[in-house]
């Protein structure tokens, strides 16, 4: 149980942002799944309920020290490990992709649990790695470390969660000490990387204008996973296909204006124009029908967020705390801006959702599991009074 010592350091602030995106969550999802079930409610009382299960694991997280994580990290990255190797043998398939483990009342999707485990595995990593990343050969043990369950993530396959993977190791590699000229020569190989494979699908696609065939070199990525990079460039390729998420996503937002068509009265949203406006493109659902203005105040929301969570990795007693605030804020942070880019053409599609917004059990209780551990940590910061 939390101590009452522990709550003088409780960042209200932090906590009151969660709970008004919460119920932003519920009033978007009331009009995105109004003409999906005939009851107007149901995702609306799905999601409720996995928001207060989420606030009692936030709080249930947070009464445990972070420290003793210390030892019990190489258990959190082995049962992560069998977890997601867990999936390819009772994991069931859905949309031709295998990231479930049906529980009867509930799917559990492993890669989002991974993204937790991970961080704070890889926090205890680096926290006794300390003066110790200096050059590239220091930092291979810790693309090891995150490119096993990565890779593992990836074979489902998974593209944009393993994408997360990356954000989080580089995020946490930065701020744990590794040499800056190190990681900028990571990330230009990153890009230099995707130039490439742009490359390759420029001439196999006759400028983008047909989908991906005979590349002159294979590629670790499936056929949909190349046209959706196609789809990228020039969504009207295929409107009525692979680029038809897109379209129907800019037209939402587009439409919406400065003040928005009015809560319900969204046509994207409300004939089902819009697929998947209650999970990956419920950004869309708010710019059509909230307009400009409620695009608007999401983004300042979670920009809030984002600031408390600088504040008290700042604030942690130690650099465990640091990495592991850095970390969470690293994996929400890019999945913010990649969802929201996703939903305005200027990113590609790859089925990463809005933390916190978007419907979804999985990802909305690790996502607060997430904020438990950042929520420890601010507990037990420098400043603790006894």
């Amino acid at each position: 149980m939390l101590q009452t010592r522990l709550l003088k350091n409780i960042d209200w602030v932090f906590i009151g942002i969660l709970v008004v995106i919460m119920a932003m969550s519920l009033f978007v999802l009331r009009s995105a799944s109004a003409n999906i079930f005939q009851d107007p409610y149901y995702f609306v009382k799905k999601q409720l309920l996995w928001i207060v299960i989420g606030f009692g694991l936030m709080f249930f997280v947070a009464s445990f020290d972070y420290i003793h994580l210390k030892k019990l990290s190489k258990y959190i990255y082995a049962a992560n490990i069998a977890l997601l190797l867990a999936v390819f043998v009772f994991g069931h398939e859905t949309k031709g992709a295998q990231r479930w483990i049906s529980l009867g009342f509930f799917d559990l999707q492993p890669s989002e649990l991974a993204k937790i485990a991970i961080i704070v595995s890889f926090a205890v990593l680096l926290s006794k790695r300390q003066g110790e990343l200096e050059k590239f050969w220091d930092i291979i043990p810790s693309l090891i470390f995150v490119g096993i369950p990565m890779l593992l993530i990836l074979k489902q396959p998974d593209l944009g969660t393993s994408l997360v993977f990356v954000a989080i190791m580089l995020g946490m590699l930065w701020v744990g000490g590794a040499n800056p000229r190190v990681l900028l020569m990571m990330l230009a190989i990153v890009l230099v990387l995707v130039l490439f494979i742009f490359g390759l699908l420029y001439f196999a696609t006759d400028g983008f204008q047909k989908p991906p065939e005979d590349l002159p070199l294979p590629l670790p990525l499936k056929p949909y996973q190349l046209l959706r990079l196609v789809i990228f460039i020039n969504p009207n390729m295929d409107p009525l296909g692979a680029g038809y998420h897109v379209i129907q996503s800019q037209v939402a937002i587009g439409s919406g204006g400065i003040w928005g068509k009015g809560y319900l009265q969204g046509s994207q949203v409300q004939y089902n124009f819009l697929p998947e406006h209650h999970t990956d493109f419920i950004f869309s659902t708010v710019g059509e029908e909230l307009g400009f203005l409620g695009g608007s105040s999401i983004l300042v929301l979670y920009f809030l967020l984002f600031w408390r969570m600088v504040k008290i990795a700042k604030e942690a007693r130690d650099m465990l705390g640091t990495l592991i605030v850095v970390g969470v804020t690293s994996m929400l942070v890019f999945q913010f801006f990649v969802n929201v880019g996703m939903t305005m053409g200027i990113m590609p599609v790859t089925g990463i959702p809005l933390p916190l917004l978007t419907y979804g059990g999985s990802g909305l209780l690790s996502n607060m599991i997430a904020m438990g551990f950042v929520l420890s940590v601010n507990l037990r910061k420098q400043s603790l009074l006894f």
